[in-house]
């Protein structure tokens, strides 16, 4: 009988190859292209293979190879999206992680592994200006909104028990499609979300929402939560956290922050987000603006006991046989998953090896190059920059040049990475800066390209 077995001589083998090969990607990562050149009949061909009956061994490691050169590289010149660029030390933790193999469910079931995540989800909360806060890791914002969201409805219109009722959500147009994601997976439908304008600096319209919030209870409806942006995915807009806060104190709705993307940032510029200890609820992604590996999402909030209504109904065989309070402890009263990885490990080996002062000058280094790249648009007559930067998020455009196609060429030529978006009516080229790889040098190289293939182009 074929066995799963593997001997230890063999694993140290295995291990040593599969190290090497971290060690020789991450040593070559500056060398490869922004994007890879591939298609998609390329990597069916050489990916879509069958299950074999039998083991290939060792030569299964032979794929790396082909897979990382048709993988999305975290240089530090890719800015597209908001995609952070995978801190080495946590990735490592990620290995460990994986060889003990907690299930961070409860106390009960990973002692150690729980205890490390309470830990880490308190220095994140104290990290961004909400001491006190209670948390849990999860893969990304649009679980952390969602288990946020869940909360909202149970603290203002209770659904476990009788389902879902009609309750009014209020964001703004700028909002993250996690969103209305989450709204229709409670069941409160994405008719119940109200879109509120913004301002011009693209931040939600306090007197608007306000009118909105009245005419909601006018017509009869039941106003439930509010959803401000730390962040806005587009531009980085953080809305006026402490209108909202008011707002929400006077009318009696919970405010969820979506911080997703620039929540963190507060670690390095507390000034931009005053208010947001005042809030019930906040989503954060440490894969973005703590540059960890993906997956690791958090979602925290004020009020325990409120998590513990809309998330506890367990069975039987995950029922805990002590009253102390550090033992009895279980995740999967407080959120919404019950096998859940020890994703706290990356966290807490990647946030003390470093320190706070090194990631709080890798956010502020950050800042700095959106603020280099938008003095670097402006300087250029034929660029035109369409929206104000407010965190790390840069959007523009050439004067004269179809930007779709701009774009195509500057990511055909390998040298940097872009996405895009669209600022009013108009096609933007959109850079977000959440690498601490990048150097101011590779901030002028995206002006340089820019131009070079506009130049490239027909006129």
């Amino acid at each position: 009988m074929q066995s799963l077995n593997v001997s230890n001589e063999e694993l140290s083998r295995l291990g040593q190859e599969a190290l090497q090969q971290a060690l020789s990607y991450w040593a070559t990562l500056e060398e490869r292209p922004s994007y890879p050149a591939t298609t998609g009949e390329e990597t069916e061909r050489l990916f879509s293979r069958p299950w074999s009956e039998q083991g290939i061994g060792r030569a299964v490691f032979d794929d790396f190879a082909a897979i990382a050169d048709r993988g999305r590289p975290s240089t530090g010149r890719f800015f597209g999206y908001v995609v952070g660029s995978g801190e080495p030390v946590g990735a490592l933790g990620d290995l460990l992680a994986s060889a003990l193999n907690q299930n961070t469910t409860s106390w009960r079931s990973a002692p150690a592994a729980a205890t490390v995540e309470k830990a880490v989800t308190g220095w994140l909360a104290d990290a961004v200006g909400c001491p006190g806060f209670r948390g849990s890791l999860c893969g990304g914002g649009s679980a952390a909104n969602l288990m946020a969201l869940a909360m909202a409805r149970e603290s203002r219109l209770p659904a476990n028990e009788t389902g879902a009722r009609p309750g009014i959500v209020y964001a703004s147009e700028e909002i993250h499609m996690s969103i209305p994601k989450a709204i229709a997976l409670l069941g409160i439908g994405r008719d119940n979300l109200r879109l509120i304008p913004v301002d011009g600096d693209h931040r939600i319209r306090v007197d608007a929402l306000d009118a909105a919030i009245a005419a909601d209870r006018a017509a009869g409806r039941a106003p439930m939560a509010i959803v401000a942006s730390a962040g806005t995915v587009k531009i980085g807009a953080v809305d006026p956290l402490d209108e909202l806060a008011d707002l929400a104190e006077r009318e009696d709705l919970w405010l969820h922050v979506d911080g997703a993307y620039g929540g963190l940032a507060a670690l390095a510029a507390p000034e931009k987000f005053r208010g947001l200890d005042r809030v019930d609820s906040l989503s954060l992604d440490t894969h973005k603006w703590l540059y960890q590996p993906l997956d690791c999402g958090c979602v925290l909030y004020r009020d325990r006991e409120v998590a513990r209504k809309t998330f506890t109904h367990s069975g039987d065989y995950v029922r805990i046989l002590t009253d102390d309070p550090v033992e009895s402890f279980a995740f999967f009263e407080e959120s919404m998953e019950l096998s859940r990885r020890f994703r706290g490990l990356k966290l807490w080996m990647s946030l003390q090896y470093h320190g706070r002062a090194a990631f709080r000058d890798a956010v502020r280094r950050d800042l700095e190059h959106a603020q280099l790249l938008a003095e670097l648009v402006t300087a250029r007559p034929e660029l035109e920059l369409l929206a104000p930067v407010s965190l790390s998020a840069v959007c523009f455009r050439h004067r004269s040049k179809d930007n779709a196609a701009l774009l195509k060429r500057l990511v055909a030529r390998g040298r940097v990475y872009l996405s895009n978006a669209t600022i009013g009516d108009q096609f933007a080229l959109r850079v977000c800066f959440v690498n601490h790889r990048t150097t101011h040098a590779d901030v002028r190289l995206i002006v340089e390209e820019v131009i070079a293939a506009a130049d490239e182009l027909d006129p």
